[in-house]
């Protein structure tokens, strides 16, 4: 089966040239992330670049997204719920217009409804989190990187920076799935300590807090970091790129089973069920973006 390459990341065109830095590669945490749940899963994602089906749920965090930074375009008192639900249509319209392809992903218009129904019961949950009226955000969309000492960029996108009067600086993330059962929490703060160590390293401020919300099930993920955390945490992603570049050195991609596997767009590719991945023509640069 051929599968086209799929578009780079939207990072590119937004990273700054790193002046007389020879950079060993660049790295996003969601590329970090592939790599430490399934090697293989990261070569399709980011070496062979194969592209994905969209999926509902995906789709629909792209537009509650895009909803919640519009929303703060608005006078504070206009920051309602009724607003907010004014502003899903757009965002749906915009994201077809770019890909009209997306409604394929509906059976029929029953579908699309229910799905509609889901992006205004996720800005429901968020009003239940917080009053958007009292907030007025530094920075949305925020694409932030940093150079560490060993030439690796670091680089993404943060949700939202807020900045208190005395300085202080929150990181906010919206997910529109359900928060992380017991245990699991280290995985999802993984992401957000990567994003704190890049604007620490980029600020030179750590931020006060990393904070989670998540619209499914209406419940908020908050942790301090300090200086210790973010040091633990580039060092992990420092190892996590050695650990990528030796896999691209010896082209040994091997897959890594879990439970994630059934939410995998891959499977047909994946040895572990029965398919062989495309080869690889040339042995490339490690990449590592989102």
């Amino acid at each position: 089966m051929t599968h086209p390459v799929a578009p780079s990341s939207p990072a590119e065109s937004l990273s700054t040239p790193v002046d007389g830095v020879d950079v060993v590669g660049a790295l996003s945490p969601s590329r970090a992330g592939d790599f430490m749940t399934c090697p293989l899963l990261y070569r399709f994602r980011s070496v062979d670049r194969l592209p994905e089906p969209p999926s509902p749920d995906a789709v629909r965090g792209t537009v509650v997204h895009k909803v919640l930074e519009l929303l703060f375009d608005a006078p504070a008192v206009e920051r309602t719920r009724d607003h907010a639900a004014s502003l899903v249509a757009p965002a749906w319209t915009s994201m077809l217009d770019a890909d009209p392809d997306l409604d394929a992903m509906f059976a029929d218009d029953t579908a699309r409804a229910r799905w509609t129904a889901t992006c205004h019961t996720a800005l429901d949950r968020y009003f239940d989190l917080e009053d958007p009226v009292r907030l007025e955000p530094a920075e949305r969309e925020a694409y932030v990187e940093t150079v560490l000492e060993s030439r690796l960029l670091l680089r993404g996108f943060i949700d939202r920076l807020d900045v208190a009067p005395n300085g202080m600086v929150r990181v906010v993330d919206y997910k529109t799935g359900r928060s992380p059962g017991p245990g699991f929490e280290a995985k999802a703060l993984f992401q957000m300590k990567f994003y704190a160590l890049v604007v620490w390293r980029s600020r030179g401020v750590v931020p006060a807090l990393l904070q989670l919300m998540y619209l499914g099930d209406g419940e908020v993920l908050r942790y301090e970091p300090d200086e210790q955390d973010l040091l633990a945490t580039e060092r992990k992603v420092e190892a996590v790129w050695r650990a990528i570049s030796g896999a691209t050195a010896s082209g040994d991609w091997r897959p890594r089973p879990s439970r994630l596997c059934a939410w995998c767009s891959f499977k047909e590719l994946c040895p572990e069920y029965g398919g062989t991945p495309p080869p690889l023509a040339v042995v490339p640069a490690p990449v590592g973006t989102d």
